[in-house]
Order: C-alpha cells, then sequence, then structure tokens
C-alpha cells in the first residue's frame, strides 16, 4: 500500500493518539487538523457524511473525520450522537444513573469514519459497533465514557490500550477503512 496522507480533524488528543496507535502498522501518514464544524442533527451516517464534505472544503483536500456514539439499547439508541452533551451534563461518575429505572443496562459503542477525498467528492463512511453494557465508572476517567462502557467484565477504561484498540467500536471501524484504501491505492 503506497503511503495516503490523510487530515484526520479533531482536536481529541485521546482520539488523535488512539487513531494514530491503531493505523500505526499502515502506511497512512494523519495529519490532525482542529477545526470546529457545525454538527447537522440527524442520524448517525448523516452526520459524519456532512462533517466529512465541510471539512473537504475547508482544507482543500482529502479528510477523515469521525464520530462516536453511544447507543443504550433501552433508549432506542440514544443518546447515539448526542452522548457528548449527555456526558458533559451528568460527569462519568453519574452517567450510568441515566439507565437507573431500566432493566436492561445494554449499550452499542458505535464508531463512524468518513472519508472524503475532497470538495465536491461523495464521502465513503465506515462503521464500527461493540456491544457492552453501562456500569457505573470503574477505571480511569479521562477518556469520554470509557469508564462507564463494559466489555466482557472489564470497561474500556479498565483495559490496556493495545486490547482496547483490537476489540473497540474505533478499531472495527478502522479496520474497514484500512481494508477499503488497500483496494484503492
Amino acid at each position: 500500500m503506497a503511503p495516503k496522507d490523510l487530515n484526520f480533524i479533531t482536536g481529541n488528543k485521546n482520539k488523535l493518539a488512539e487513531v494514530q496507535a491503531i493505523l500505526s502498522p499502515t502506511a497512512v501518514n494523519l495529519r490532525s487538523q482542529a477545526i470546529d464544524l457545525p454538527e447537522l442533527q440527524g442520524t448517525i451516517e448523516e452526520i459524519s457524511t456532512d462533517k466529512a464534505r465541510k471539512a473537504a472544503e475547508r482544507v482543500q483536500g482529502p479528510v477523515l473525520v469521525e464520530d462516536t456514539c453511544l447507543c443504550f439499547n433501552a433508549f432506542n439508541e440514544l443518546p447515539g450522537p448526542y452522548v457528548k452533551w449527555f456526558l458533559q451534563a451528568l460527569g462519568v461518575q453519574q452517567f450510568h444513573k441515566l439507565l437507573a429505572g431500566f432493566d436492561d443496562k445494554s449499550a452499542q459503542a458505535v464508531c463512524t469514519f468518513a472519508y472524503c477525498e475532497g470538495p465536491g467528492h461523495e464521502p465513503m463512511v465506515f462503521q464500527g459497533r461493540t456491544d457492552g453494557k453501562i456500569v457505573p465508572a470503574r477505571g480511569p476517567t479521562d477518556f469520554g465514557w470509557d469508564a462507564c462502557f463494559e466489555y466482557e467484565g472489564q470497561t474500556y477504561a479498565e483495559m490496556p490500550k493495545e486490547e482496547k484498540n483490537k476489540i473497540s467500536h474505533r478499531g472495527r471501524a478502522l479496520a474497514k477503512l484500512v481494508e477499503w484504501l488497500k483496494q484503492e491505492v
């Protein structure tokens, strides 16, 4: 695979580090740009493709954008793409209380990457999902809702980074992106 330069649009240093670690064995040259883009309200896929189009226009080149969601099955997949605002309002220590009145604590971590070659190009979407459940926070609380999302007995926050990257929603979405890039380059 020939090297592929990508502008990863994020201001989140934890997200950047995770994506760099997952893509490190590939020929992708990742450059990070923190661009504040207005987000469309809609489905996960609509939000991601709209963000990719806007970012490609801003940088006048290829971009990779990402949207992470946390979907509670008891809430019919909400908070979904709006999880950031729920987490900011409640904090990671109180987040699990959203499901206090429900027997079903299951959830899906969803990561959607959208790649756009540049202005006027149609974005490609790559999505990964990991099933888990919402629990009281355990482990470090410095990366979003990782401390509240449990997969097979451990929260994301309790897992070694390499282990998390193999099974996470983000790792699964990036694996699809890498496979597509191999076909394209």
